[in-house]
């Protein structure tokens, strides 16, 4: 198998070592805006690098990864769709619901394979969350809380393009908590704080964001987000229900010092970035690319979950910016996509 990587920055460089090392793919072809990181990836990996995108086409490959900047990722996709190829693309498929649809319709039309890089679907602790959930193990599950907290900012330049902490980073645990309670988010309210660094306020963003979600079955969920969690990089989830509940995230480099005198001690080594923490999942996900470009599993992670989660974010968007209660009914691209 041929794949073409579209993209060698930070998680470009890390699919393609991933994907250099798989013994289904024969060989990648890389490329990325900055010619020279994508001839030196090439060399490192003993790949082949192409000048341009064009040429990932024209050169002809079996399967298409992109991990571009957010931009470019909805012509990105279009254009594999009517070449025919199938796509592993990294969240979001745009930054808008506009876009998200007609890309979304591209690869439909076309019948091609649009695999979204939601990685949490492939982590140990969130499958066993779910497994938990759908066995009954809980009982009626009452309570999710989910949060993701980065240690430090990303660079000032990137904040105006990342679309935002809810389309951005939240968009993960929106995704997560739909997969794992296989449940539908209703509603939502949010609140958001640029009280942290001026550079937030600058792009028209917050540094730190709540919101309280209801689920279809009325379960209750709060998810939150933060760029400045000094301790470290800190995901987790944590279901309650009638019998039991469980916690995602938890073990002995969760950046949490307890104040109980009997409390666990805090990390010597806390999880420092999302790379680390997920290392395994990132793979997992690729793997499960794979096969489904074999034709031996389906798609687990299809545009339209990436829609759903996109519209939650921007639900929550509509929420902290007019202070009020937003039903997903209002958000486009629900039922209505379905017509696609």
């Amino acid at each position: 198998m041929r794949i073409g990587v579209i993209g060698t920055g930070r998680i470009g460089t890390i699919h393609a070592n991933t994907l250099s090392r798989h013994r289904e793919v024969g060989s990648l072809i890389l490329t990325d805006a900055d010619g020279a990181r994508a001839q030196e990836l090439a060399h490192r990996l003993g790949e082949t690098a192409a000048p341009g995108v064009d040429e990932i086409f024209k050169w002809g490959v079996d399967a298409v990864v992109i991990t571009t900047a957010t931009s470019a990722h909805a012509e990105l996709i279009g254009r594999a769709a009517r070449s025919g190829l199938p796509v592993f693309c990294e969240k979001p498929i745009a930054l808008d619901l506009p876009g998200t649809l007609h890309a979304i319709a591209e690869v439909e039309t076309a019948g091609t394979v649009l695999q979204m890089g939601f990685q949490r679907r492939f982590d140990a602790g969130y499958t066993g969350a779910r497994e938990a959930v759908r066995s009954g193990r809980l009982g009626r599950l009452h309570t999710v809380r989910a949060l993701t907290s980065d240690q430090a900012p990303p660079p000032v330049e990137w904040l105006p393009l990342s679309g935002g902490l809810y389309r951005d980073t939240l968009i993960h645990d929106f995704d997560i908590l739909r997969w794992v309670t296989g449940h539908e988010i209703v509603d939502v309210y949010a609140a958001g704080s640029d009280a942290g660094p001026p550079m937030f306020r600058a792009a028209g963003d917050v540094d730190t964001a709540a919101a309280v979600l209801t689920l279809d079955d009325g379960t209750l969920a709060t998810a939150t987000a933060t760029r400045l969690n000094g301790a470290g990089y800190d995901v987790r989830m944590e279901l309650a229900g009638e019998l039991d509940q469980v916690v995602v995230g938890l073990d002995d480099r969760t950046p949490i010092a307890s104040t109980e005198p009997t409390g666990p001690p805090a990390a010597d080594k806390p999880w420092t970035g999302f790379l680390e923490r997920f290392g395994p999942a990132y793979e997992a996900e690729l793997g499960a690319f794979i096969e489904v470009v074999r034709g031996e599993r389906a798609n687990p992670c299809d545009g339209r979950e990436a829609l759903q989660a996109l519209r939650v974010a921007e639900a929550c968007e509509v929420s902290r910016r007019e202070r009020r209660a937003v039903r997903l009914a209002e958000i486009p691209g629900g039922a209505s996509a379905a017509a696609f």
